[in-house]
Order: structure tokens, then C-alpha cells, then sequence
């Protein structure tokens, strides 16, 4: 049976309950190279879930001579070489090129993954220029701060999930959050950039090097600033054929053509305008809510790329679809959180999934790792799912003790 190397970091649904079933439907043995061998090794000890991996192997993931090395020891070669990691995109890229196998050219998922690198390469080419400068200490931010536009998001060179981004209102403001940081790790590579007014938006789309297809995109609401925190997300962006183009043609020049990609942008009064492309499948449970929504099987379409088959165009159904994350109030333990239902009602679904648990003591992050609970929905129309959702979400209490 054919071998799928599937990298991953920590445990996380997309993995669980989307790739890795449907590599097994492909017929696929999937082994899972990562450097948190334990963690994932009791995750998959449960019954009841969907799939398992042939194998785990313990390995530094981060390092692409590491993977290449596990890899070559393999009784045979893989048949593809995947990741959906954040952080992997470039190891993964590197080995499938070793290898000979499909995968993303992997300095497009390098500056990609370095915001200073994306910022920089997007200027560079004019494909949307946008004033941008690195710091790493006071002084570097001194030297900065006459050109400083406020007010100014600040966020990690490689950061994630929100964590670490705060909007400056003002230069003592930002001082203190660049100062804040340092503290916590000296000489850490900040971003800084001008805040985008508008509403955000993200593009999801599938190619295979020749061709790329949209599959849609969510309409996101955030925490208020000076957060981003992803509060809910609405399934279908309602841009216009000219703004969807845009950002197309913006991403197919800065280099993205293979597999998976989740955008993000905001849509300010002159266009759309990047904040981020990701170049992997969109995450925090949006990428099952999509494959619903679209009524394909999302996560085989992805990987048949990785085993080299070109893109099938997607015969996809229109839905409303959303998602919504509660988000910890304080910190602290929770001693009490709901538990996980199902309600289905007049061609409308909705499911609620803890992701947090009663004991588990919490320290805010303002991130996606605050995060005790998400919804999903799935209905025929989008006003009356709101209704839906909105009314099954006000039974739900957590007691967080200090």
C-alpha cells in the first residue's frame, strides 16, 4: 500500500478529522512524522475516531535534513509528502523536492510564512504595496519611529492564530507593546504595519500548478481592537467578480499556484488589501465547516495534488454556512463548561464542540488559543442560520474560577 508522509506539530482537528480520513479512503498508509510523538501517540490511543495513522514517528520536524533523513529510512519511497502545518510548509516543500514528488516551490511558502518577506516581496513586484518595517529591540524601533504610520498593527515576523498582534494607537503605546514582548523574549522580530480599515475577508483556493480554483471565502468578525481575535465566521463573501479577481491576481504573482491557500484580506474603500496568505487549507475547524458547506470531500481533492493528479473542476452546492468561537473571559480554571449537542431543525444544523475542559486552568493569550468552545452551522439560508445559532448560543455558560 502506498505511503503518505504527513508532518505534523501538535494535535489538531484538521489533521484528525479531515486528512487523515481521507487519506485512508484513499487507500493511503499514513505515517506521521512529528516532535510531539507522545502527545500525538495518546491522542490516537482514544477509540471512536475516525481514522488512525499507520505509524508515528518521532522526529524534528522543524528540520528539513531531519526529515529527509526519517523519511530515507523508510522501507520504501512515499507517495507524497504533505503537511498543513503553519509552521511546515517549507520543511514539507523541501522534502517533497528531494524526493521528486508534487509539492509548493518552497521559497513561495517561505516568504509567505515571514510577513516581512511577504510585505517586502508584494512592494518589490507593485502587486500591492504596503509601508512595512521590521524591529527587533529599542533601538531598531527609535530609528523607525518618525515613519511609524498610526495607528500601527504590530505582530510576530512568523507568528499564528492572532497571537501577539495588537493595534498601536500611538507611539507611546507602541513602546510599550514592543517593550512588553522583548521582555518576554528578547531580540524577537516584530512587524509593524499600518492598520487597514475595513471589513475582513478570506479567499480559499485549490491549485495544480496549472490551474487555480476558488472555492469561496468567509466573511470574519473580529474581537475589538486592540485584539484580533476571530470572534465568528460567515461562509460566502459576497465580492464582487472584479474584487475576487484582484485578489486572485494578487496571490498567482506573488507565487501561489499549488494546493491549498487560505487569503485573508480586508476590503477597504480603494479594493482589497493582503494581511496574510497562508499557503496551506484554512484552519480552527473552517476547513470541515467549508468541505459541509460545499458538499465535496475537500481534504481527498487536496491531497490527490500532493499524489500528483491535476485539479477536477468542484461541483460544489451553495449553502450558508458559520462558525462562531467563544472565547475565555478572564483567566483562570474552568470548574464548569458545556457539554457538546447536536440540533438539527428545518434544513438547518448545528453542532457545539467544547474545546476546552472542566480542571483545565487558562491564561489569555488573546488569540485563537482562548478559545473554549466553537459552533458550526449549516442551513439553506444565511439570516435564518444566524436566528438559529444565535438562539442555541445563549444556554451556554462556563464558570471560570481565579
Amino acid at each position: 500500500m502506498n505511503e503518505l508522509i504527513l508532518i505534523s506539530h501538535v494535535v489538531n482537528a484538521s489533521v484528525s478529522e479531515g486528512f487523515l480520513p481521507a487519506a485512508c479512503k484513499l487507500g493511503l498508509n499514513v505515517v506521521l512524522l512529528t516532535d510531539c510523538a507522545q502527545q500525538q501517540r495518546q491522542h490516537f490511543s482514544r477509540e471512536g475516531l475516525a481514522a488512525y495513522p499507520h505509524e508515528i514517528v518521532d522526529c524534528d520536524v522543524f528540520n528539513p535534513l531531519a526529515v529527509i533523513e526519517a523519511i530515507t529510512e523508510r522501507p520504501r519511497p512515499p507517495a507524497a509528502i504533505f503537511s498543513n502545518s503553519d509552521h511546515l510548509q517549507t520543511v514539507t516543500a523541501m522534502a517533497a523536492a528531494y524526493f521528486g514528488l508534487p509539492g509548493k516551490d518552497w521559497r513561495v511558502t517561505y516568504r509567505a510564512k515571514n510577513k516581512a518577506q511577504m510585505r517586502a516581496y508584494l512592494q518589490q513586484h507593485g502587486i500591492d504595496p504596503l509601508w512595512h518595517v521590521s524591529v527587533s529591540d529599542a533601538p531598531s524601533l527609535a530609528s523607525a519611529m518618525a515613519d511609524v504610520p498610526f495607528p500601527c498593527v504590530v505582530k510576530p515576523r512568523e507568528g499564528v492564530a492572532s497571537e501577539q498582534v495588537q493595534l498601536a494607537r500611538d507611539a507611546a503605546g507602541l513602546e510599550r507593546y514592543c517593550a512588553s514582548l522583548w521582555h518576554r523574549q528578547p531580540g524577537q522580530t516584530l512587524l509593524l504595519e499600518p492598520y487597514l480599515e475595513g471589513e475582513l475577508y478570506t479567499l480559499e483556493t485549490l491549485g495544480d500548478g496549472e490551474r487555480l480554483e476558488v472555492l469561496g471565502g468567509f466573511k470574519v468578525k473580529l474581537s475589538s481592537p486592540p485584539g484580533f481575535v476571530e470572534l465568528q465566521a460567515d461562509w460566502g463573501t459576497g465580492l464582487t467578480p472584479s474584487q475576487q479577481a484582484r485578489v486572485v491576481d494578487q496571490i498567482v504573482r506573488f507565487g501561489i499556484g499549488f494546493g491549498a491557500c487560505h487569503t485573508e484580506f480586508v476590503l477597504t474603500a480603494a479594493g482589497p488589501r493582503l494581511i496574510e496568505i497562508n499557503y496551506r487549507s484554512i484552519g480552527d475547524r473552517r476547513d470541515l465547516l467549508m468541505q459541509e458547506a460545499l458538499g465535496i470531500d475537500y481534504f481527498a481533492a487536496v491531497l490527490r495534488l500532493h499524489l500528483g493528479e491535476a485539479l477536477k473542476p468542484v461541483q460544489a452546492r451553495a449553502r450558508a454556512a458559520a462558525i462562531r468561537y467563544f472565547t475565555l473571559p478572564a483567566e483562570g480554571t474552568i470548574a464548569a463548561a458545556p457539554a457538546p449537542f447536536r440540533h438539527d431543525e428545518a434544513r438547518m444544523s448545528l453542532r457545539y464542540q467544547p474545546l476546552r475542559e472542566a480542571g483545565e486552568q487558562l491564561v489569555l493569550s488573546h488569540s485563537n488559543r482562548d478559545y473554549l468552545g466553537v459552533m458550526t452551522g449549516i442551513g439553506c439560508d444565511a439570516e435564518l442560520l444566524d436566528e438559529f445559532m444565535t438562539r442555541h448560543s445563549q444556554g451556554l455558560k462556563w464558570d471560570i474560577r481565579p
